[in-house]
């Protein structure tokens, strides 16, 4: 099949198990598609072991191998997708949680990552550094999977602007962390660094490359924007910033997705007051909500279908259970630091640790970084484990912290 009728394929689908969903599971929208997806692709499977001549999975196997998942999220939907997320978080939000913003955001994917790593090499015998680099691509929060469900679940203002700032910018701190945790395992990939010094230097060229790339095509646009009273132009500008930032960054070698995160950050807040009038800002707002759930639910039904790509053996399914259980310990300590840490300056609102604990949902991010993997005898069973925790966290996570969120209480907003 070619690209177009690929894409094509994937938007009827979307669009048919999206009002499957509304019609009869009324979950919310990407978390039902995706349930929808994982429910076909079960049912082929199993249409295919009780009619093996059909050959209905190698076909749809075939199909799905010719879909690059890695690349169309990576290459392609994550820099629209986390654009669309940070244009509708308030600088004047973060900027009074960006503290714990900050250290959930780098020494909490830290923790969980070792956390991870060494509780998986424990488990299954993998070497260390390649169960590192498991630990760094599951440890990040998902932003399209937690934005996703925020919109659903009515939680305190203070404790939202922790999760999706949080979920945006761990987001690119551990797909830094990876490339580097990559290079050191796999020492012939193109992210390859010597020592301490060169580590540091990678991770600076990436996370604060990418953050002050961000903060110039931001501010750059905003100039033109400011000059400009055309909402169509000023939508397309938008969306010359998303894409051609996110290219330009992949060719300097920084972080796209951070770069993604910092311009949508400055066009959403200082652009949208500054450089747009009134109707603009209702065209810029509604188009990009609008891409957002668009790709989020083509993402989620590629999601469902990935589980075409993934190999169910004995051990893996073990190994991917107990991935479960040491993902969750992990984002606990990753966020439980920093709360402890911070608790003799400044208050949280109740039930902030456990909530951020079970909101931390994985995504599609964390199956796209584990099928970017070299070739390896640990790659099947990293990306078993992977699925299984993205899978359980969208689907038991996603569909139950809401309903944790009303239990621990409700108590007006803290700092």
């Amino acid at each position: 099949m070619t690209e177009l009728q690929i894409a094509s394929l994937l938007i009827v689908l979307a669009g048919a198990f999206g009002s499957l969903n509304y019609l009869f599971l009324r979950l919310p929208s990407a978390i039902g598609i995706l349930i929808v997806a994982l429910a076909a692709s079960v049912t082929l499977m199993g249409l295919d072991a009780v009619a093996p001549g059909l050959g209905v999975s190698v076909t749809v196997r075939g199909i799905i191998a010719s879909i690059d998942f890695s690349d169309a999220l990576l290459e392609g939907m994550l820099g629209l997708l986390l654009f669309a997320g940070a244009l509708h978080v308030k600088l004047s939000d973060l900027r009074g949680q960006w503290v714990p913003v900050f250290l959930m955001a780098t020494i909490g994917v830290a923790l969980s990552t070792a956390v991870v790593g060494f509780g998986f090499s424990w488990l299954t015998g993998m070497p260390l550094l390649i169960a590192l680099v498991f630990g760094a691509l599951i440890s990040p929060t998902d932003p399209v999977a937690v934005l996703g469900v925020l919109r659903e679940a009515d939680l305190q203002k203070s404790l939202e602007t922790k999760i999706a700032g949080e979920s945006l910018f761990n987001d690119g701190v551990g797909y830094v962390v990876y490339l580097v945790l990559v290079g050191l395992a796999f020492p012939t990939g193109a992210h390859h660094a010597e020592g301490a010094l060169g580590i540091s230097l990678l991770f600076l060229q990436e996370a604060g490359g990418g953050a002050l790339l961000g903060a110039v095509l931001g501010w750059l646009v905003f100039r033109v924007m400011r000059r400009i009273d055309d909402y169509s132009l000023e939508v397309l500008i938008t969306l010359g910033l998303a894409f051609g930032g996110y290219e330009l960054a992949v060719a300097l070698h920084v972080s796209a997705p951070i770069m993604a995160v910092v311009a949508g950050l400055f066009i959403g807040d200082v652009g949208m007051k500054y450089g747009m009038s009134e109707l603009t800002r209702r065209y810029v707002d509604g188009f990009w909500k609008m891409i957002d759930e668009i790709l989020n639910a083509v993402l989620f039904l590629m999601i469902g279908f990935e589980v075409f790509a993934v190999a169910f053996g004995n051990e893996a399914l073990i190994a991917g259970t107990f991935a479960i259980a040491l993902a969750l310990v992990a984002r606990l300590v990753a966020v439980a630091v920093p709360v402890l840490l911070l608790r003799p300056f400044r208050e949280f609102s109740r039930g902030t640790i456990p909530i951020m604990t079970w909101g931390g949902l994985k995504g599609g991010i964390s199956v796209a970084l584990a099928l970017a993997l070299p070739e390896s005898e640990w790659k099947p069973l990293i990306l078993t484990a992977t699925y299984m925790v993205v899978i359980f966290s969208i689907i038991v996570q996603g569909l139950t912290v809401a309903q944790l969120a009303q239990r621990v209480g409700r108590t007006p907003d803290l700092m």
